[in-house]
């Protein structure tokens, strides 16, 4: 499984797939035997090359968190149709879509409306926590998909964006 990460600025591409003990994670060239096993106590180890180190994961959204020795990283999943728009520009660019499976708690913007980067779009709901959806950059709320109350699947199409029409 072909996958893409954010840290802090730098991004990682990176393939999973199952080995005879775990997982084996491709990036750069190389192949590292991974793993994460539970144990007593409700912890979690994450183990490379047969060695076990204490590990915290937590996630919120596509971000996930990590605690690893002695250090806090934060790493950004990027969609593959995000990454696809951001590298070509293009249209997918003005597609806002559901992280997750959910539904609009509300929905607070209109369209015609401009919206400027980081606006709250709506908000949905998802296993009784409730996400912010906002803007990723300017532009102009072309189209909403989902009215308060109407559930969606991970990936469903919320929101299109436009740019901002000059005068």
């Amino acid at each position: 499984m072909h996958h893409a990460f954010k840290l802090g600025e730098a991004e990682y591409e990176l393939e999973l797939s199952r080995g005879s003990a775990g997982y084996r994670l491709h990036f750069d060239g190389a192949t590292v035997a991974v793993d994460l096993a539970a144990v007593p106590g409700d912890g979690t180890v994450l183990i490379t090359h047969g060695v076990s180190e204490p590990v915290f994961i937590a996630t919120r959204g596509d971000a996930v968190f990590v605690h690893l020795d002695g250090a806090a990283y934060q790493l950004a999943y990027e969609h593959p149709l995000d990454r696809l728009a951001q590298q070509s520009q293009g249209a997918a660019a003005d597609a806002v879509r559901a992280p997750m499976p959910g539904s609009v708690i509300s929905v607070l913007v209109q369209a015609g409306q401009t919206v400027t980067r980081g606006e709250t779009l709506l908000v949905m709901e998802s296993m009784k926590m409730e996400t912010t959806i906002t803007a990723p950059r300017d532009g102009v709320i072309e189209a909403v998909h989902f009215a308060t109350g109407q559930t969606f699947d991970r990936d469903a199409l919320l929101l299109n964006l436009q740019l901002e029409k000059s005068t």
